[in-house]
C-alpha cells in the first residue's frame, strides 16, 4: 500500500508562483512513475505532468512552459507552477504507479484570483 499526501495549495494572485509537494509513505520502494493531475470545478480531471524514477518528464502541452515537475527521491515529487493564471484554479492531485496498481492522493486546492 502507498499513501500520498499533497500540500502547498493556496490562494495566489495571477502571475505568482506556487510549489506543490506530494509525499508518499508506505511501500515507497514499489513506486515507479509519479504524476500530477488537476481537476477544475465542472471539468474532467486532466494530466499535468509525469516523472519516472530516473526523472524523465512529460507535460501537458499547454503547461510545459510554466510548470515543472521534479522528484528528489522515491517518496517526494514537486510541481513548480509559475506565471499562474485564473484558469489554473483547480484541485491538484498526485498519482503514483507500482507494477500492479496505482494510487491517488486526496488533492490540494490551488486558487488563482485577484
Amino acid at each position: 500500500q502507498v499513501q500520498l499526501v499533497e500540500s502547498g495549495g493556496d490562494l495566489v494572485q495571477p502571475g505568482e508562483s506556487l510549489r506543490l509537494r506530494c509525499s508518499a509513505s508506505g511501500s515507497i520502494s514499489s513506486i515507479n512513475v509519479m504524476a500530477w493531475y488537476r481537476q477544475a470545478t465542472g471539468k474532467a480531471r486532466e494530466l499535468v505532468a509525469t516523472i519516472t524514477p530516473s526523472s524523465i518528464t512529460t507535460y501537458a502541452d499547454s503547461l510545459k512552459d510554466r510548470f515543472t515537475i521534479s522528484r528528489d527521491n522515491a517518496a517526494t515529487v514537486y510541481l513548480q507552477m509559475n506565471s499562474l493564471k485564473p484558469e489554473d484554479t483547480a484541485v491538484y492531485y498526485c498519482r503514483a504507479w507500482t507494477q500492479v496498481t496505482n494510487y491517488w492522493g486526496k488533492g490540494t486546492l490551488v486558487t488563482v484570483s485577484s
